[in-house]
């Protein structure tokens, strides 16, 4: 969340209420005082230098969540803080024929005028900071869209992109757009340059509707499982530039991904108003709290199955904390007001059997690389020591028959079986090894009736081993022979590593 020093909304002031999030940036160049441990004025920029070194000499990366397209000064009702009265028309996008009016993009009243020279330095002057004085790693850019209009539309072209791609600490360090606002044509996923990385909201919607049972997604279901090629190969790019996510702050948290089917989101004072009210999301069968055990255990179920197609998909997994551990904020999905227990972490009402499986899928892809593979598939065999030459990736229907153009257009279609083949790794390690790994069953089955898997012949592997059930998480590992049948429970993902 950002750390730049931000003021509470004076709206949100009237109503006893804080700006929990900090997307209302004031100041770009200084870390929020009351982040500060010490409470002492001036303290923050030491402590956070502290922080960093101490994350750094954890192996852990900072990455800031950076807000340079609008600021806290609002619409033309202010308040006037300081760039409005330095020189208005330099900081902020107005309008040619009313000049007392802001141009919005961000639905917050007022869009920085990245066009200007005085706006773009201010925002490189930001960057080169934070990376040279507070050596964070890299920048998440919010609402980045807004940052890309040059005159009127997106335009990956623009000043912006080009200042960024010449200067030679900000163009090396880790660049992630949330690539869409509010304004008309400002959702461009995939439509970034090649240096930049993407929250990628067709992954999110996709795995979404996917897994809550809508039809004719299976096809799309394949392609953000392996990368997004259809998005990010056109341009150079390769899967790392797809960041996976299934929530993030702003929206739904995985429990209540699965618990409801409204928001509900009456505590922030604007009848309920405010908020995205189409989430993709679904309650299992009853709307928020239930004791029906039935209803519960499919929510976990259903908890398990995002996060194992989260940890299991090419990209770079974006995990919401607090999502591993069950947290909730009881159907409220725009909680940026909420400086209380409604979005606090609950550290002593923990899913622990959640926090375990989740762990285990981390462990999984960080042991093995077929998951976090550095090229897209291509589908060409790939020499085997175990057996006759295999693609890189091969789709099966249940019954062990490769799918054909009209399975994946099969409306009705919600399961399949995907081959991930541990020798057809393209490129090399860090000193020029060829990367190697096991090879992978995955097994997803997002319809509500059970469906018999029947394992591919010995060509693929004579024999496999259930690794993880989301229907059975604490279950141990099973043996099977090629060509074995496996009965796959309603709504519910099997990996299966290949026995050698």
């Amino acid at each position: 969340m950002p750390v730049h020093q931000f003021i509470h909304d004076h709206r949100l002031a009237q109503r006893h209420m804080r700006n929990y999030w900090g997307y209302n940036t004031i100041s770009y160049l200084a870390p929020h005082d009351s982040y500060a441990a010490t409470g002492h004025v001036g303290q923050q920029v030491s402590e956070f230098r502290a922080m960093v070194k101490a994350l750094h000499a954890a192996d852990i990366e900072v990455i800031l969540d950076v807000v340079y397209n609008h600021t806290a000064e609002g619409n033309h009702l202010g308040p006037t803080l300081s760039f409005r009265g330095i020189d208005n028309a330099a900081y902020y996008r107005l309008y040619e024929n009313d000049l007392a009016h802001y141009v919005d993009y961000t639905g917050t009243g007022n869009s920085l005028n990245v066009r200007h020279p005085h706006s773009l330095q201010l925002i490189m002057d930001s960057l080169r900071y934070w990376l040279l004085e507070m050596h964070v790693d890299g920048f998440r850019f919010d609402l980045a869209a807004t940052l890309a209009r040059e005159f009127y539309d997106v335009d990956r072209l623009s000043t912006f992109f080009e200042v960024v791609q010449q200067d030679p600490h900000v163009g090396q360090a880790k660049l992630i757009a949330e690539p869409w606002d509010v304004g008309p044509g400002g959702y461009q996923v995939g439509n970034f340059p090649p240096r930049w990385t993407e929250w990628n909201g067709q992954y999110r919607d996709t795995m979404r509707d996917f897994w809550r049972g809508e039809p004719s997604t299976l096809d799309e279901f394949a392609s953000r499982l392996t990368g997004s090629s259809d998005l990010y190969e056109h341009t150079g790019r390769r899967p790392v530039a797809s960041v996976n996510f299934i929530t993030c702050h702003d929206g739904f948290t995985l429990a209540d991904l699965v618990s409801h089917n409204e928001k509900h989101n009456q505590d922030n004072g604007e009848d309920n108003r405010d908020g995205e009210s189409h989430n993709r999301s679904w309650n299992c069968g009853a709307e928020g709290e239930t004791g029906d055990p039935e209803i519960l255990a499919l929510r976990a179920r259903q908890k398990r199955n995002l996060l194992a197609t989260l940890f299991l998909s090419q990209g770079v997994p974006m995990l919401c904390h607090g999502d591993e551990l069950g947290r909730t904020q009881r159907g409220n999905n725009n909680a940026y007001c909420q400086d209380n227990e409604l979005s606090w972490v609950d550290w002593g009402n923990l899913d622990d059997e959640l926090l375990v499986f989740t762990q285990r899928l981390s462990a999984l892809r960080a042991e093995h690389p077929i998951f976090r593979r550095r090229r897209f598939f291509d589908g060409q065999p790939a020499p085997s020591e175990h057996g006759p030459a295999v693609p890189d990736i091969v789709w099966f229907n249940p019954d062990a028959t490769v799918m054909t153009s009209q399975d994946w257009e099969a409306a009705a279609a919600r399961w399949v079986m995907v081959f991930l083949n541990g020798e057809g790794i393209p490129g090399r390690g860090p000193h020029g090894e060829r990367v190697t790994d096991d090879s992978f069953l995955l097994c997803f089955n997002a319809d509500r009736e059970p469906v018999e898997f029947t394992l591919p012949p010995a060509d693929y592997g004579a024999a496999w081993r259930v690794l993880i059930d989301t229907a059975a998480p604490g279950s141990e590992p099973v043996a099977l022979a090629a060509s074995g049948v496996l009965k796959l429970t309603g709504r519910s993902v099997l990996v299966l590593t290949r026995a050698v």
